[in-house]
């Protein structure tokens, strides 16, 4: 009896210590888009090829890492992961954002022209709930979206295809940077909140005739829940690791555009912040020090490059409705 207890003590120890070693061996978080997968092939000459497939490599990237899409897994070890997951999401919505302007902007002339149905499509796969595991499952959506995004390719690879387009403007790049705009500002301030901030109620700013449905407090102590701390910081590190991958490729098919507003260095400028975000983690463990204590805080590092980088994004989108 005694042996038998000993047994089986051994090998759920044995079985823990496995599903953590899984864990952290699918917690490595893929590479960066390399530039030669932008420009593969005589299609790359196509404005709008880098783009659209940075879109499908970062899709691919998350769906075919070590350990595959864990966000939707309901079996261990992958169920008592978080940063994983919350990696996924933060990329996710990225690319959801992406997609969107493909579809809304990119792909159109003007506000009466149509929607091309391959990017609708995709847009709206991509919109599947990212935890859904049952039919459909979040990963057959994201593979179908790759699907038809590679048509979507395709079609603007075609000379004789002059239906489907990829149009390089100004106004066009400068609506994409507005939605990364919001998104970096909501990153920085839900990092600083690792520490908690008395924050003062600036919604109606500005404009002494705007009001509100429901009135707020003057100020607000804002603070983010111990356990959520690491979930937001590796949230921002799989949503700044898209948002690289995707600048890259705008640097591709706006070269000209940004040429004429002289805008490449603040391009570059958002490049090298965000690199800057995707740095190895040597703690293991995200720490929460106090601000000028004496253990770090990686959110707040992390929030100062993502502030940087918003920073260079509103001097870009500045350049951009100039004449």
């Amino acid at each position: 009896m005694n042996m038998t207890w000993k047994k089986w003590t051994g090998i759920a120890v044995l079985i823990i210590f496995m599903g953590y070693f899984i864990s952290v061996w699918w917690s490595v978080t893929p590479e960066v888009i390399l530039p030669q997968q932008l420009t593969a092939g005589q299609e790359s000459r196509v404005v709008g090829y880098a783009t659209t497939t940075s879109l499908i490599v970062t899709m691919e990237a998350l769906l075919n890492k070590r350990g595959g899409w864990l966000s939707n897994d309901v079996t261990p070890p992958s169920i008592f992961m978080d940063n994983m997951p919350a990696f996924e999401f933060g990329a996710l919505e990225q690319a959801r954002d992406l997609a969107l302007i493909m579809r809304k902007e990119f792909s159109r002339s003007q506000s009466q022209s149509m929607a091309d149905k391959d990017l609708l499509a995709a847009h709206s796969k991509l919109n599947i709930e990212h935890t859904s595991w049952l039919v459909p499952s979040a990963e057959g959506e994201y593979k179908d979206a790759i699907k038809l995004l590679k048509l979507y390719r395709a079609k603007i690879s075609d000379t004789n295809n002059q239906d489907a387009q990829f149009y390089a403007r100004a106004d066009n790049l400068y609506e994409w940077l507005k939605e990364v705009q919001k998104r970096l500002g909501s990153m920085s301030q839900r990092l600083s909140a690792s520490v908690g901030q008395d924050r003062l109620n600036t919604d109606l700013a500005g404009d002494s005739e705007a009001s509100q449905s429901t009135p707020k407090q003057a100020s607000q102590q804002i603070k983010t829940s111990w356990w959520k701390i690491d979930d937001v910081f590796y949230e921002t590190r799989g949503a700044t690791w898209a948002l690289l991958n995707f600048m890259k490729a705008i640097e591709v098919d706006f070269a000209d555009v940004l040429r004429k507003k002289n805008a490449e260095v603040s391009l570059q400028q958002i490049i090298r912040e965000l690199e800057e975000t995707q740095g190895s983690v040597w703690s293991p463990m995200i720490l929460n020090g106090s601000g000028f204590g004496v253990v770090a805080n990686h959110s707040l590092v992390m929030a100062n490059y993502i502030s940087r980088a918003n920073a260079a994004v509103i001097d870009l989108t500045n350049l951009l409705i100039k004449g």
